[in-house]
Order: structure tokens, then C-alpha cells, then sequence
């Protein structure tokens, strides 16, 4: 285990929890939502602007820098941390994602899997110590495991087995990662909605020994109340002492329901994403800048926020830019929708807190339940 690595509980109500990851890079406090920066950027943000949400950690993509620039590249000019400058906090996947969103392009094996590039069709074999080299080159602060993410639905039997090779290669990315001081290794929980394949990956997480433990598997086409009806009891299976990641999460709702039930850290593209493509989260909902309502609309997008795009711009303007095409568009909303995110986890740490918590969450419920303030 990592000397430099330390997870610090704080507080509990129920079974949400506010505490404090300590790296050599800064710390993440917990429940803690981690913009994603794909390729080494959080699209339409600079990294100073993405630290001025708040965000104490963003994540980086193996895969995608696997193909470009390349790991040995960045190791190279210093590092992912020097490379896109971002001196706290990044946490890499291990490509394991993309092993089931490019199922068309892979060929798996007890090996690994080897993948045909999106980009131009070369040949990359990703396995456990493949995963944990790349990880190391990028010198990333959070490290996860290698492993086979089934989309959801799938028989048992195929969650099963996916599960359990997973395991095998939990094994061989704890073994290929070595003693790293300062630098954590994540182990990732298989099993589907399954609880008794829950309860076997647990088990044989523990059994390896990690940094954290994330839930892996989620997000992938079950729903919501099946992703919540795992998130009941998985979160307990893993350790109390170490941070627990849900991965590729998501909506705001489903970050609340998350939290509610043990869950330390998220990451999502949503709120870039949907920055880029008119959409901006709001404590009344979702709020389609597309729509010809905004035309006219002088008010701020929300009113209690403080980024540039709800401080300086009026909803008619980001209509405006975005009708028209301009990258503004997506800079402003993709700025604020972090913001959001961001304020939603301060919201959420302080509730947890001042034993609030429940409150906290009837009143985000009742906030969205009225939808968008009516237009002029």
C-alpha cells in the first residue's frame, strides 16, 4: 500500500459519507465529482478554468492517449500533469471501458485484448501490465485496474465470466504496479445486478488488497433503479476505510441516489457534453438553450450561480451563440454545467456535514420537480 496515499472519513449520515483523499498532489474531498479529460483536456475548458469549479481531480483516458500522443511521448515532455497543465489531482481508467464500447473493434483473450484503432485502424494490445505501464508513463495519481466491463443486459453466465476474469486481471495489475509511494491503485468490483457476483468480486478484491475500490459495471444500459437497486448493498461489500468510486456516473440525480448510498467519487462527460450540445443543468432541471423561448429572455441561466456564463451572459445570448455556431457556446455552458456539478458536491459535503442530509435531498427533488422558470 501507498504511504502518501490516505483516505480520511469525516463525517457519515446514513450511509452518506464526506471525508478527504491526501495525495502528494492535493486533496479531494469526498463525495468528489471528477470532470473527464479524455484525450488531456476537459473539451471547451482550460484546465485553470475547470480548478476554478472547484474540481480537485479530473480523469484521464488510457486507451485514447494509449493511441495519441502516446504514453511514452507524454513521459517524455514530463507527464500528463505538466503535459496539459493540471498540477492536482488526475485519476486514469484503465481502457477497460472501451473493451466493451468497442466490442466491434476488439478481439479478447485470457491474454488481454487486442484492439483495432478507431483513428486509423493499427493494431494495440491492452493487458493488465500493459495498463498499468501506460498508467505509469502518464503518472497519473490514481490508477485503475484492467478489466472487462459487459454491457448490460447480459445472461449471468456472461457477467459471470467477464466478472471473473476480471479478478484474474485484478490480480495481475496489482502484481504489474508494483510499490509506487504517492500513487494509488484502484480495484474494480464486476458482477452486474447480481448480489452473490457483487459479494464473490468483493471478496476477491479485498482478499489482492487496494488503494479504493470502485463499482464498475454501472452505467452501461441497466436504469436507474436497477444501477440503485445494486448500489443498496455493493457499496457495503467493499472496505469502510477506503474510498469508493461509482464509474460513469452521471445525471445529477443519480449522483444524489449514489451518495445517499455510500458513494465517495463519480465521473461523467455529461456535463461537457451536453455543454457542446446546448444543454446546461440548473437546480430547476435541464434547460435546452436550443429553444426559441431563450430568444428573448434578458435573465441570467440560474441566478444563484456564479460562473461567467450565469454572471456575465444573459440566457438570450447563450441562445444566440448557440443558434449561431459559435465555440463560445460551448466554452460558457460547458463551464457552467461543471460549476453545477461542482456545486452539487460542496452542496452535498457540507449536508453530510451538519447531519442534513435527507433534507438536502427533498429539497434538490423539490427544486427540480418545479422544472425551468417560465419564460417572460
Amino acid at each position: 500500500m501507498t504511504a502518501l496515499f490516505r483516505f480520511e472519513l469525516k463525517a457519515n449520515d446514513g450511509n452518506a459519507r464526506a471525508g478527504v483523499i491526501s495525495t502528494p498532489r492535493g486533496d479531494i474531498r469526498t463525495p468528489a465529482f471528477m470532470p473527464v479529460g479524455t484525450a488531456g483536456t476537459v473539451k471547451a475548458m482550460l484546465p485553470e478554468n475547470v480548478a476554478a469549479t472547484g474540481a480537485d481531480i479530473v480523469l484521464g483516458n488510457t486507451y485514447h492517449l494509449m493511441l495519441r500522443p502516446g504514453p511514452e511521448r507524454v513521459a517524455r515532455l514530463g507527464g500528463l500533469h505538466r503535459f496539459m497543465n493540471w498540477q492536482r489531482p488526475i485519476l486514469t481508467d484503465s481502457g477497460g471501458f472501451q473493451v466493451m464500447s468497442l466490442a466491434a473493434l476488439r478481439k479478447l483473450t485470457e491474454r488481454g485484448v487486442t484492439f483495432k484503432s478507431h483513428i486509423d485502424g493499427s493494431r494495440h494490445e491492452l493487458t493488465p501490465e500493459r495498463s498499468m505501464e501506460i498508467q505509469r508513463l502518464l503518472g497519473s495519481d490514481i490508477v485503475m485496474c484492467f478489466d472487462e466491463c459487459p454491457a448490460l443486459p447480459a445472461t449471468e453466465h456472461e457477467v459471470a465470466r467477464a466478472m471473473r476474469l476480471s479478478m484474474r486481471w485484478a490480480e495481475r495489475s496489482r502484481d504489474a504496479f508494483g510499490d509506487r509511494p504517492g500513487h494509488a491503485l484502484f480495484g474494480i468490483q464486476q458482477g452486474g445486478v447480481s448480489h452473490e457476483l457483487r459479494a464473490e468480486s468483493a471478496e476477491r478484491l479485498v482478499e489482492i488488497g487496494f488503494d479504493g475500490y470502485a463499482v464498475g459495471g454501472l452505467a452501461v444500459g441497466e436504469g436507474q433503479d436497477a444501477m440503485f437497486g445494486v448500489l443498496d448493498h455493493a457499496p457495503g461489500m467493499l472496505p469502510a476505510d477506503k474510498p469508493r468510486y461509482l464509474m460513469g456516473v452521471g445525471k445529477p440525480e443519480d449522483i444524489v441516489g449514489a451518495v445517499r448510498r455510500g458513494i465517495d467519487m463519480m465521473d461523467c462527460v455529461l456535463p461537457t457534453r451536453s455543454g457542446r450540445t446546448g444543454q446546461a443543468f440548473t437546480r430547476r432541471g435541464v434547460v435546452n438553450l436550443k429553444n426559441a423561448r431563450h430568444a428573448d429572455d434578458p435573465r441570467p441561466l440560474d441566478e444563484q450561480c456564479a460562473c461567467p456564463a450565469c454572471r456575465s451572459y444573459s440566457r438570450a445570448y447563450l441562445h444566440h451563440v448557440f443558434r449561431a455556431g459559435e465555440m463560445i457556446s460551448g466554452m460558457l455552458l460547458s463551464w457552467h454545467n461543471v460549476q453545477y456539478y461542482q456545486d452539487l458536491m460542496a452542496a452535498m459535503r457540507a449536508a453530510i456535514a451538519a447531519g442534513r442530509f435527507d433534507a438536502f435531498e427533498r429539497d434538490f427533488h423539490a427544486d427540480r420537480a418545479q422544472g425551468d422558470i417560465a419564460p417572460l
